[in-house]
């Protein structure tokens, strides 16, 4: 291999790779994200990446192949928009079988859609991702036809530790250690939001497990005072938004896009995040920090493994409305000690660039293409 990092033979056509992802990229989520972003890094280092995934509407680049439309799923405490239907497998079948990958790279491999019949179909070397953590009931449903699916893989890929547990717990096999990434050049050329007066922001879907309604109650109970940007949508938003009615600290912003929240996040003096479980890796942490933001968050393992408590965020425990708002008072007041940590938490984020990623990967493939020599890389633990 020679130039930017395994993307290509020496006189020889660029690497194709192959990203399956299972769920609908016209929906914002973690796994759709960290794909196109994914793909994007890798194409800017001269691989000829492409998307396979459901789509909803338009596609979201020229270099994504649409398989149909998705269905809302209830999974892991959310929604999930997947396509189990024969019509996408069929047109998964059909791309994978025209565009003659030299790796395929399965995100979520088990799930139904895309992502499973790719596992079950594709010739040629396999890699998977996997994302989720915690008790996954899919997994434990599919355990022994799941294992004997899983030996196609050719290399196991896991986001964080909690997420290299779950999966070695419920399927076995041997791991990578990866991790997710972000594109810190976004943030930086992104102009900040206009604000009036010191302003906290949360991302996310308006459902129990990401803790809005503990950040509602610690807003209105114990007297945060800053505005409070919410963005996003979800079964909670009606009976949240009547808790706050009147209350002009609120600002209820719905679904926002990609655009708008990156300058929201760069506006922003705080971004809270304060889930309650089932977060496997925290993105959402990593932007605040890149934005230049003060990150408050729970203290749970998916988002200790990412921002360090009181070096790079302030980690409060989960559930407890009464800390999460001493920790807003005290990231809002700023000095010296909070502004060390945001710029512990910006060289963090930025060590994580999407970048990066993609080479590691690269790293990854290059002993399963055609010609390669010498052992397979050591399996982190």
């Amino acid at each position: 291999m020679r130039g930017k990092g395994a993307a290509q033979e020496v006189g020889g056509p660029a690497l194709r790779v192959g990203l399956v992802c299972p769920y609908s990229l016209s929906i914002p989520g973690g796994v759709q994200g960290q794909v196109l972003g994914l793909a994007r890094a890798m194409r800017a280092l001269g691989v000829e990446a492409r998307v396979l995934a459901p789509c909803d509407g338009p596609p979201p680049g020229s270099f994504v192949t649409p398989l149909g439309a998705s269905v809302p799923t209830a999974a892991n405490g959310s929604v999930a928009p997947i396509a189990p239907d024969p019509a996408a497998a069929l047109r998964t079948i059909r791309a994978l079988r025209e565009e003659r990958f030299d790796i395929v790279h399965l995100h979520e491999p088990l799930v139904p859609g895309p992502a499973l019949t790719a596992l079950l179909f594709s010739e040629g070397p396999l890699v998977a991702t996997f994302h989720r953590s915690g008790d996954i009931a899919w997994y434990r449903a599919v355990k022994r036809p799941a294992r004997w699916a899983l030996r196609r893989l050719a290399l196991r890929c896991a986001v964080s530790p909690l997420a290299l547990s779950t999966a070695r717990q419920a399927l076995g096999g041997d791991y990578h250690l990866v991790w997710n990434g972000i594109d810190p050049a976004q943030f930086e050329a992104a102009e900040p939001w206009a604000r009036s007066g010191p302003t906290v922001l949360f991302l996310g879907r308006h459902e129990p497990r990401k803790g809005l309604a503990v950040l509602v109650e610690a807003v209105v109970r114990y007297g945060v005072e800053a505005r409070i940007w919410v963005a996003g949508e979800g079964p909670q938003t009606g009976t949240l938004k009547e808790l706050t009615l009147g209350d002009p600290r609120f600002e209820w912003l719905g679904t926002v896009s990609e655009h708008e929240k990156l300058r929201r996040l760069r506006a922003a003096d705080v971004l809270v995040a304060p889930s309650l479980h089932g977060e496997s890796f925290g993105v959402v942490l990593l932007e605040g920090m890149a934005a230049g933001a003060a990150v408050v968050a729970s203290d749970i393992p998916g988002y200790a493994s990412v921002a360090r408590a009181r070096r790079d965020a302030l980690l409060v425990p989960p559930g407890q409305p009464r800390a999460l708002a001493d920790a807003l008072r005290e990231a809002l007041r700023g000095g010296p000690a909070i502004a060390e940590i945001i710029r512990s938490g910006y060289e963090r984020a930025s060590a994580h660039s999407l970048r990066a990623l993609a080479e590691r990967y690269l790293e990854l493939y290059a002993p399963l293409l055609p010609g390669a020599h010498g052992p397979r890389q050591k399996v982190e633990h």
